[in-house]
């Protein structure tokens, strides 16, 4: 079961407005309304349309042309310059490989630690522990073409899969892991994508401009028998990526 959850004007009430407005231009364009080299309003019609000043406007458009969304162009205006999108299905088998094959020359995830941990109320519920139970949390930046495209944070109980993170070390595989622990094979039991502003964390890691907007999954995979057996948070810049389910 997938669920997409967007995010409404309520939630950007106390974001300052030259960020809202470079919010507007940059879903415009992962929504479709612009593509690469379409031209942009004016920044008359801008500011009318967000009831802002042109310097406000001004700022939103240099945020934009800082994180490559468009270019501007001396007594021309500015145009959509974002490069083309990656497309990553959310299926019933969801890999990163297979999500990303014949996109990209080269894949590859960056493993940023693996650690023990109390098991929050969210990730319990998720993987059906009780609240405070251990779990093994690994967390991977993911690269396509040296790019990082994903930052990802998942969660496994460790009762049922103490060896986890000795053998990702090992294996660098989340399904070649599950298989040397008896689980031949496992499938996405429910998906949850939203959007937000990324944290600093993750503008570093993902090489961001300020203000960029993250898709977030966040999904729990289950064993054939429909235990979960993994839960996870994977965030994708929207400008580089699109979700398909």
């Amino acid at each position: 079961m997938t669920k997409v959850t967007a995010v409404s004007d309520s939630h950007l009430s106390g974001v300052a407005i030259w960020r809202r407005i470079a919010d507007a231009v940059r879903l415009d364009i992962v929504g479709g309304k612009l593509a690469r080299g379409d031209k942009l309003a004016g920044e008359v019609e801008l500011a009318e349309r967000f009831g802002a000043n042109r310097h406000t406007v001004r700022r939103a458009l240099q945020a934009l042309a800082a994180e490559g969304v468009i270019r501007t162009e001396q007594g021309r205006g500015s145009f959509v310059d974002s490069a083309k999108r990656l497309s990553y299905r959310i299926g019933k088998r969801t890999r990163f490989s297979e999500g990303l094959a014949g996109q990209a020359s080269e894949l590859r995830r960056q493993v940023l630690g693996t650690r023990l941990e109390n098991a929050s109320a969210s990730v319990a519920a998720a993987l059906g522990l009780v609240s405070g139970a251990k779990v093994t949390r690994l967390d991977t930046v993911s690269l396509a073409d040296g790019r990082p495209v994903s930052r990802a944070t998942s969660w496994v109980g460790y009762r049922d899969f103490p060896e986890f993170a000795a053998r990702f070390a090992e294996e660098q595989s989340t399904t070649a892991v599950f298989a040397g622990l008896g689980v031949s094979d496992y499938v996405r039991a429910s998906t949850r994508i939203s959007a937000r502003h990324a944290d600093a964390e993750e503008t570093a890691l993902l090489k961001l401009a300020p203000g960029a907007i993250l898709l977030v999954s966040e999904g729990v995979d289950a064993d054939v028998d429909g235990r979960p057996i993994l839960y996870g948070l994977s965030r994708f810049p929207a400008d580089l990526m699109e979700l398909v389910v």
